[in-house]
């Protein structure tokens, strides 16, 4: 966007001179126009495009300013700028020094970890506190990563939970085999990418000249360090700590906060000209978001003059019409189905609404409870297609072994050793041509210590004569990993459909041919049968015909998708990369957009609906006792009503029959002035 297009706001951040510059913008203030107006205005000043390293909360929204800059300048000249989140950033910088890394979901190495956790045994047990479990370990770990100040992790562990002092020496044993098992095999999740990217930049300087980035409210202190380490020449900064709403992922309020103190000679510029939401809706926000602390004074302008509508409490007597009322409301609304958002602040809201809308012949898509990318259907293929690539991945390996019935990821992962064993290095080598001097690949004894939860777990080898009418090819059958004690006729059976499938794979490296082949399979049929049996059984173990049929469409419709996005790509991995780096954007099908308040962020929609607002939910309680505040949850009202540009809704509801559970209204509500009888 040309410079001339700013106000005067937006101009004076613009081009203002180099150094420490932190813009305060609102939402609806034109952030975006002015991050790309500041990269037209470093360009114009012959500022060489390489030199410009931009900073993004989502790629998605690297890829707007990007493009909006090459209708400026041109694609040649955009395209030199380095943009992206932090992520994409640092894994674009380590590849290009040629680090062996080999990027992974934010999920999956979750699987290798618990793979580790579940071989030990806590004999030492505390009174106040059982042991975390292994996935929740591994989270926390992650936070730490995030948000510690230089405390190693037993004592960052101690101070948040001091019950769990006797456990630290196996969480840190099982956290240094894990790490170890990284660096071996070159694995990096999210996390990973930025502490090598901070070891690498003590060592290498990247030469940009400015640095801009965006959610700056939202920057947590592991990249406030690595933001540091890139020795930043001119800062640009822009954010609202209104909109702070990543705590819970370790973002940390007062980096944006404490941007004056901790760069001399600093400048904050402030954008006040709201250019989204009419007053009526503005006024409801800025009335509740002002009960929180003000770091920065703003005092926020309303461009729009029009005020059409004002925005509307629904209370309800019973949940549930709560949501069948609202799916009657967009029945009958004139506004297109894709200008319209229901927000909640729990992803549990989101199955009642969509089951309404269902109801209704509504047409919806959903975006940030559980990732595509997380689905274990979707999983399921990008795992298969990684061993393609990298043929000994081991994590891809787990994850897809562990589904085979009574295998689980220490079995999958004892399968993993015997194979590399067997195949001197290469795990197809020791599927198809195991090494025939090897009977037991098993006899891998770790060293016993008691202390660190660790104990002798060497395995008697089974019989396979139990698979004698198994029909199996005599080449599996001789495989010595059949010989496991755990493996069964059924997850033998498993084993035996995913050799046919890798044997099948062999004939092309195409992404959308592979994932044809995976599709159609033996060992996807088995997956999809067991999840959408699993996603139609009832509470009485009953199961829904109507819903398994609809379950597997769905699985369906994600495989197809995926198979859709793999037609852009001819190179394998790079189909993998991006859908790893991507992944979390993606959003499924179309219609009425529902959404967590986390997912709509920097989205704006002509009429939004805000559900749930009952307290408990919305503030979440629960969430706060874990180390959230009230005021989180405001800046999370605040977000959520500030999508809306001319139509807003808040609901709530009293009780829930299903549940038995009577709901008072949410503070937020008698905040903004829309309760004011106490029996409303």
């Amino acid at each position: 966007m040309p410079l001339s297009n700013l106000n005067q706001e937006q101009l004076l951040a613009a081009t203002c001179r180099s150094g420490y510059n932190l813009i305060i913008a609102s939402a609806g203030t034109g952030k975006t126009s002015t991050i790309v107006g500041r990269i037209s205005y470093l360009l114009n000043s012959g500022i060489n495009p390489k030199e410009i390293l931009l900073l993004t909360f989502t790629n998605k929204a690297a890829q707007e300013m990007v493009s909006r800059v090459s209708k400026i300048f041109g694609n040649e000249i955009a395209k030199k700028i380095t943009a992206g989140t932090f992520h994409s950033v640092s894994y674009k910088l380590l590849k290009e020094l040629n680090l062996n890394i080999a990027l992974k979901q934010p999920n999956e190495l979750k699987t290798l970890f618990k793979s580790l956790y579940e071989k030990r045994v806590f004999m030492d047990r505390s009174d106040e506190a059982s042991p975390y479990d292994g996935g929740y370990l591994y989270d926390m770990y992650s936070l730490y990563l995030n948000s510690h100040n230089n405390e190693d992790f037993s004592t960052w562990i101690k101070e948040k939970s001091p019950a769990h002092e006797i456990y630290t020496l196996i969480y840190e044993d099982v956290i240094d085999e894990f790490n170890t098992l990284k660096k071996e095999y070159g694995y990096v999740n999210f996390d990973d990418l930025l502490t090598t990217m901070l070891e690498v930049l003590g060592d290498k300087d990247f030469e940009f000249k400015e640095i801009l980035v965006d959610e700056y409210q939202d920057t947590n202190p592991l990249q406030g360090r690595l933001l540091d380490a890139f020795k930043p020449k001119s800062l640009f900064c822009v954010g609202d700590y209104d909109q702070s709403i990543y705590a819970f992922n370790g973002s940390d309020i007062g980096i944006i906060s404490t941007f004056s103190k901790r760069y001399n000679d600093s400048n904050v510029f402030t954008l006040r000209k709201n250019y989204r939401s009419t007053k009526p809706i503005l006024d409801l926000a800025t009335k509740v978001i002002e009960f929180n602390e003000r770091i920065y004074e703003k005092k926020l302008e309303v461009v729009r003059s029009e005020a059409i509508y004002q925005p509307k409490l629904l209370a309800f007597d019973e949940l549930f019409s709560q949501y069948e009322y609202i799916s009657k409301l967009i029945s009958q609304s004139q506004t297109p189905h894709n200008e319209i958002a229901i927000i909640y602040r729990n992803n549990s809201s989101a199955d009642g609404i969509e089951a309404n809308l269902r109801e209704f012949s509504i047409p919806a898509k959903r975006k940030g409870g559980m990732s595509f990318f997380d689905s274990v259907e979707v999983k399921f293929i990008l795992d298969i297609l990684v061993l393609q690539v990298s043929n000994n991945d081991m994590m891809a390996f787990i994850h897809i072994v562990e589904h085979g019935k009574g295998i689980g990821k220490a079995v999958a992962k004892d399968l993993f050793d015997a194979l590399i064993t067997l195949g001197d290095g290469n795990i197809f080598q020791g599927l198809f041509s195991p090494n025939p001097s090897i009977n037991n690949p098993f006899d891998n004894k770790k060293v016993k210590n008691q202390q660190l939860g660790l104990f002798d777990d060497f395995l008697e080898l089974g019989s396979v004569s139990k698979y004698k009418d198994c029909n199996f090819e005599e080449s599996f059958l001789s495989n010595p990993i059949l010989k496991h004690p755990k493996l069964n006729v059924d997850s033998a059976k498993y084993l035996y459909d995913l050799y046919l499938l890798f044997k099948q794979l062999r004939r092309t490296k195409n992404p959308e041919s592979l994932i044809t082949m995976i599709g159609s399979s033996m060992a996807y049929s088995k997956i999809k049968e067991f999840l959408s049996t699993k996603r139609a059984t009832q509470k009485d173990g009953t199961i829904n015909p109507i819903q398994k049929t609809k379950a597997l469409a769905k699985i369906n419709r994600k495989a197809m998708l995926l198979k859709n996005l793999s037609r852009n790509f001819s190179d394998l991995s790079k189909f993998i990369n991006s859908m790893i780096l991507g992944g979390s954007e993606l959003s499924e099908g179309e219609g009425v957009n529902l959404l967590s308040i986390h997912a709509s962020k920097g989205l704006e929609f002509k009429e939004v609906y805000v559900i749930d607002l009952m307290d408990g939910r919305f503030p979440n309680r629960k969430l706060m006792s874990k180390g959230g505040s009230l005021e989180e949850e405001r800046r999370l009202f605040y977000v959520a009503v500030t999508r809306a540009k001319d139509i807003l809704y808040l609901s709530y509801a009293k009780y829930d029959k299903i549940k038995k559970l009577t709901f008072i209204y949410s503070p937020f509500l008698k905040e903004a002035g829309l309760i004011k009888d106490e029996n409303q």
